[in-house]
C-alpha cells in the first residue's frame, strides 16, 4: 500500500560537486553509522567518507527508507570534524571525532537531534533469503498485457521434484506485489519477501510466477506513472492467463500482498482465479483507509492523530497522483461481496498501515461464508508479516525477519487442504 509516512528523508537527492573545495584524504575516510532518534521511533542513518579524483565525496544513507548515495554538501572536513549539509532536504549534520565517534547534531528543517555515529559499515542480516544450490528449477519468462503494451518478465519457480511428464500436476500461484514499482521479489529494505514466498512454495510442491511491475526492473512497457490499480491488475491477469496457457499446471491462484490483496478480489471477482490469499489486502474504502493508516502511524510516533476524511480530501496531497486519486475513491465492497472462490485473508495486529481491526474485519463481513474461507489475524506481526514492537516502517530494515515462518506453513497447509494437490 503506498504509504503516508511521517519521515526524516523525504527523497534521493543528486548535489553537484561542482565548486567544492578539493581536499587529498581525512582520517574519517571511510562508513560511519548510527541511529538517529526522534519521539519513540528510530532511523539508521549512514555516512560514507570516500576519495574520488582528488575530492572527499561523503554520501547519506538512509537504509530504513531504502535511500542510498545521497549527496552532500561540505562545509568544513578536517581529521576530527565534519559538517555536512543537504540544501534540497532542508538537513545538516555537525560532528566532532570523540572518543573513535562522530558525536554531533542532525538538523532538518528547524528540528534538531543528536546523533552520534561509530565506524562501519551498515549490513543487513536477512537470514531467511534463499541461498543456492536450490533444490528445485527455475524458469525466467516474459509474458503481455497487450491492452497496455507491457511485457512482464518474471520468475516461475517449480516444486522439488516437478516433472512435466507426470499426470499430477502441481497448484501455481501468481504473486502480485504492494503499491509503487517494485520488483519481483517485493523487494525493500534489503528484505525479499516474494523470493522467500517462492522457495518456500516451492519446497512444499507449489508452483509460483513473480514478475517485476510493469515499466520496473526487467519488465517493459505500459506507463506506471499514470498506472491506477485497475491498470496494474491487468497485469496480473496477463500473469494468470499465461500460466493458464502452459497448461502446466491444476489450479491457478493469486496471492497478493497490499495493494495486491485489492487485485486478488478484483480477478476472483471476475471468476479469473481458483483461489486467492490476500496478505495485509484492503477491506474498506480507500479514503478510509488512508485516514486510518495516516492517524495510526502518528499516534505511534507520539504526533497529533485526529485527521477525518474531509479534512483529508481537501489536502492537495489527495489528488497528487492519478494511483491516489482513484485508490481514495475504490471501494472494495463489490469485488469481495461477488467473490466465490476460496479465500485466505490474514492480517497482523500491529499493521499500521492496512489496520487489520478495521480492514480484516470488514472483509470477514462481506465475504461469502464458505468453510474454505480462512480469515486470520497473526498477533506482534507489521504490515511485512514481520514480528515488531511497533509496527512502524522504520523498524523494517533493522528486523532480521522477511516473514512469519508461521504465515509461511500457513498458507501453504491452507493450499493444500482448501485447493488440493
Amino acid at each position: 500500500m503506498r504509504k503516508i509516512l511521517l519521515v526524516i528523508l523525504v527523497a534521493l537527492v543528486a548535489v553537484s560537486t561542482k565548486g567544492q573545495v578539493i581536499q587529498p584524504t581525512t582520517s574519517l575516510i571511510g562508513s560511519w553509522k548510527g541511529k538517529l532518534k526522534a519521539g519513540l521511533s528510530s532511523l539508521t542513518l549512514v555516512l560514507n567518507l570516500e576519495q574520488h579524483d582528488g575530492y572527499v565525496v561523503v554520501t547519506l544513507d538512509s537504509p530504513d527508507q531504502g535511500a542510498k548515495g545521497i549527496l552532500t554538501k561540505k562545509e568544513y572536513l578536517t581529521d576530527d570534524s565534519i559538517a555536512v549539509r543537504v540544501d534540497n532536504l532542508g538537513a545538516s549534520f555537525r560532528a566532532r571525532l570523540r572518543d573513535g565517534k562522530l558525536d554531533g547534531t542532525f538538523t532538518q528543517r528547524g528540528f534538531s537531534f543528536s546523533l552520534v555515529l561509530e565506524r562501519g559499515v551498515y549490513e543487513m542480516n536477512r537470514p531467511q533469503k534463499p541461498q543456492p544450490p536450490y533444490p528445485y528449477t527455475t524458469e525466467e519468462v516474459t509474458f503481455r498485457n497487450e491492452r497496455d503494451s507491457a511485457t512482464l518478465a518474471g520468475t516461475i519457480t517449480y516444486p522439488v521434484g516437478y516433472d512435466r511428464q507426470a499426470k499430477k500436476k502441481p497448484v501455481a500461484v501468481l504473486l502480485v506485489t504492494g503499491s509503487g514499482p517494485q520488483n519481483r521479489d517485493e523487494e525493500l529494505m534489503g528484505h525479499q519477501p516474494f523470493l522467500v514466498i517462492a522457495d518456500y512454495f516451492a519446497r512444499h510442491g507449489i508452483a509460483t510466477l513473480r514478475y517485476d511491475d510493469r515499466a520496473t526492473a526487467a519488465s517493459v512497457g505500459g506507463d506506471m506513472e499514470h498506472a491506477t490499480t485497475l491498470d496494474l491488475a491487468r497485469d496480473a491477469e496477463a500473469g494468470i492467463e499465461y500460466l493458464r496457457q502452459q497448461k502446466a499446471f491444476s489450479k491457478i491462484g493469486l496471492l497478493g500482498h497490499s495493494e495486491g490483496g485489492a487485485i486478488a478480489f478484483m480477478l476472483a471477482a471476475r471468476k479469473k482465479t481458483d483461489f486467492i490469499i490476500s496478505m495485509a489486502g484492503p477491506g474498506v474504502k480507500g479514503d478510509t483507509l488512508v485516514v486510518e493508516q495516516t492517524n495510526r502511524i502518528q499516534e505511534l510516533m507520539g504526533m497529533k492523530h485526529d485527521m477525518t476524511i474531509e479534512q483529508f480530501r481537501q489536502q492537495k496531497e489527495a489528488q497528487s497522483t492519478p494511483w491516489l486519486r482513484w485508490f481514495i475513491d475504490y471501494d472494495p465492497l463489490e469485488d469481495i461481496r461477488k467473490t466465490r472462490c476460496p479465500v485466505f485473508a490474514l492480517n497482523g495486529d500491529r499493521d499500521c498501515q492496512v489496520i487489520s481491526s478495521q480492514n480484516l474485519t470488514a472483509i470477514k463481513r462481506l465475504l461469502r461464508p464458505s468453510k474454505k474461507n480462512l480469515i486470520k489475524e497473526y498477533p506482534a506481526l507489521n504490515h511485512l508479516f514481520q514480528h515488531c514492537e511497533t509496527g512502524l516502517f522504520t523498524e523494517y530494515s533493522s528486523i532480521e525477519e522477511t516473514i512469519s515462518p508461521e504465515v509461511l506453513a500457513d498458507m501453504v497447509q491452507w493450499i493444500k487442504q482448501s485447493i488440493g494437490q
